[in-house]
């Protein structure tokens, strides 16, 4: 229960990376109107970094596969064991798509189900082809990638030719399906053979897990025994294995007996990345729960409670609304978990349920704003955050397309605002009388907030239309993928 011991230890902080622009895919031209099924809803690296996947609100699932490492000789291991510091630029190019989900409609309950891809997780890899899962609201599927040779058919010859090894000399006049040949009109007849040239990935479903939510899924999660995943709507936690799709078991429900008794639901759930009795699950009042599947069937307590006790007299009307988590990930080792709520990340040390170890101002700059934002309904946002393979940064997005990269080594003031475009410090830029202002100045900016009320941390204007709600960190390198609207965005450090 203890986790790794992924603790960021060292002689000081590490310095502040310089980020920079890698790739873009699907980018808007200027006043080009986005679909709203082109719209990424869902991004997720694989264990090696060397997948990563992305899912709209069409239903598609799109693949992407670096390219930089199979270019340089040998696999990434290979390269390790060399004695130059790789300082290539990643490269990702696209592999293949697929749909994913299709519109549905619940006739019982007379309810549209939407085809937009909520989760996605990778599974473990088998005989070169590639497994992961994939959710909408209500159904879970199971895919399989794999390279598939592509057949194709050469056609009969019909026109005088030289004889070739498959063919049938034609010595004498006789009609085949119609074609009339006549003496010495063709020296050979070759029939249609199959011949293989090159390979495309082909992705085929493999498993549908359905009608076990009776409310929208917020999560998948695998765990680390490779067989078992959990999925989580807002009232119950279900485990499945992934060999079995027509059954699950109900590990948590906090379902109360009269609904009008309802206080708090699940908003997101997570597997410890190396304890497979262990999982953490969050909930709309800030809380985080954590679990263990060896203690009982059915999860009713938890094993821990990770929540900051509110200051007094500081509840407000928006209080419940803005202390709800969106989104909580395990550090790699499994000691840490990072959360995100409306206003702020947070860092929790499993083996401390006081409160957080540290607290990173987000928006604390909108705080005036609050009541636009309600009005807008831009108060229920559900901003994800990541962490590096490191653990010694933390990301979160923003509105205006912006995200923010924040040290939470001890002692470490590193605090970047960066927008999701070809030139990601374009909005410091922009500020002259910002530009050359300190670390330590940025670092004041991001975390306590700009004083006026109209602009964000950095002194530009406010635009809640584009929120980057959706990012994700390279396993092992600081590559992040960051999604605004339809473009997918990757920068690396």
């Amino acid at each position: 229960m203890n986790g790794g011991d992924d603790k960021v230890v060292g002689v000081g902080p590490p310095p502040p990376l310089e980020w920079r622009f890698s790739q873009v895919f699907g980018e808007r031209t200027a006043g080009e109107e986005v679909q709203e099924v082109d719209i990424i809803s869902a991004i997720e690296f694989d264990k090696t970094g060397d997948h990563l996947a992305t899912g709209d609100r069409g239903g598609r699932v799109v693949l992407f596969e670096r390219t930089d490492t199979k270019d340089h000789g040998g696999s990434r291991k290979d390269l390790e064991k060399k004695d130059h510091t790789i300082t290539r630029h990643p490269e990702f190019r696209y592999k293949t798509e697929f749909q994913s989900h299709e519109p549905e409609f619940d006739y019982l309950k007379s309810l549209e189900i939407e085809e937009k891809i909520n989760k996605i997780r990778w599974c473990q890899t088998a005989n070169g082809a590639l497994f992961l899962l994939s959710t909408n609201d209500k159904t879970i599927k199971f895919w399989k990638v794999q390279e598939k040779k592509v057949k194709k058919l050469l056609e009969m010859n019909t026109e005088p030719a030289k004889v070739v090894g498959n063919g049938i000399a034609s010595s004498s006049a006789c009609n085949i399906s119609g074609i009339n040949l006549e003496n010495g009109g063709i020296s050979s007849l070759r029939l249609p053979v199959a011949t293989s040239h090159e390979t495309s990935p082909v992705a085929r479903c493999r498993r549908v897990y359905a009608h076990a939510h009776d409310y929208h899924i917020n999560s998948i999660s695998n765990n680390s025994d490779g067989e078992t995943f959990i999925s989580a709507d807002d009232l119950r936690i279900n485990l499945w294995n992934l060999e079995i799709s027509n059954q699950s078991f109900n590990i948590v429900d906090v379902k109360p007996s009269n609904m009008e008794d309802l206080t708090e639901v699940i908003t997101s759930a997570e597997f410890h990345p190396t304890h497979c009795n262990t999982l953490a699950y969050s909930s709309s009042k800030g809380s985080i729960r954590l679990i263990d599947l060896r203690q009982s069937a059915l999860c009713d307590s938890h094993a821990k409670l990770f929540e900051e006790q509110e200051a007094p007299g500081s509840r407000s009307f928006f209080t419940e609304i803005i202390a709800s988590i969106s989104d909580i990930k395990f550090g790699k080792g499994g000691r840490y978990i990072l959360s995100r709520d409306y206003m702020t990340l947070k860092l929790w040390d499993i083996n401390m349920d006081s409160g957080p170890v540290s607290t990173y101002q987000v928006h604390e700059h909108l705080r005036p704003r609050l009541c636009d934002l309600y009005e807008n309904d831009s108060i229920f946002d559900k901003f994800e955050c990541c962490m590096s393979g490191d653990g010694s940064r933390v990301a979160t997005g923003s509105y205006s397309n912006l995200f923010r990269v924040i040290g939470c080594a001890p002692g470490s003031t590193e605090a970047t605002t960066l927008e999701a475009s070809k030139n990601p410090m374009r909005k410091q830029a922009q500020t002259p009388s910002r530009s050359s202002r300190s670390l330590t100045s940025i670092t004041r900016a991001v975390r306590r907030g700009s004083e006026s009320p109209n602009v964000d941390a950095n002194g530009n204007s406010f635009d809640f239309t584009t929120k980057l709600l959706h990012l994700a960190w390279h396993p092992t390198e600081n590559s992040i993928a960051c999604a605004a609207a339809n473009s997918l965005y990757m920068y690396y450090a």
